[in-house]
């Protein structure tokens, strides 16, 4: 069972202006799937503030999925603190996430999510929207515990029958 953490990106959420959707219901997908969630916090849209808890998040977890911050406002910065905490991009998980989100919306164009690594972290953004960090995180989940066993040092295996 691999450590996970809920960072939720969202200034009313933050201010106590509106309850945290996304968080809690992204935590409940993570323990249905078998991730234990040793952390959830919640931060304002300031690209420091993200940063940071990124950081410190990935220090003791696994596994980091933000919640909010992708689409296309001024004050929509998770990318961009997401880039900056990790050393390498896994550009393929949201490229699943917005193809499997286009089945539903066209909108999912829109989002500008990213995913990395920082040191043996894997780091994911989904919307902030409940509804859409399901279907995201959904589209996704199936594949991260292998994701997380080569990062990790499990087996090398990539398919059955061929070498790691």
């Amino acid at each position: 069972m691999y450590k996970a953490a809920v960072l939720t990106v969202s200034d009313r959420s933050f201010r106590g202006q509106r309850p945290d959707g996304a968080g809690p219901l992204v935590s409940a997908l993570l323990e249905d799937a078998g991730y234990q969630v040793a952390e959830t916090a919640v931060v304002p849209d300031e690209q420091p503030d993200i940063e940071a808890a990124l950081v410190r998040l990935a220090d003791r977890a696994a596994l980091v999925v933000t919640a909010g911050g992708t689409g296309f406002s001024p004050r929509d910065v998770t990318p961009e603190a997401t880039a900056a905490v990790c050393e390498r991009m896994a550009p393929g998980i949201p490229e699943a996430m917005r193809a499997a989100s286009l089945a539903v919306t066209p909108r999912a164009m829109l989002s500008r999510a990213a995913a990395g690594i920082r040191g043996g972290t894997l780091i994911i953004n989904l919307p902030g929207s409940p509804k859409a960090a399901r279907e995201n995180l959904e589209a996704v989940l199936p594949a991260l515990g292998h994701g997380l066993d080569m990062l990790l040092g499990g087996p090398g295996d990539c398919a059955p029958g061929e070498p790691g």
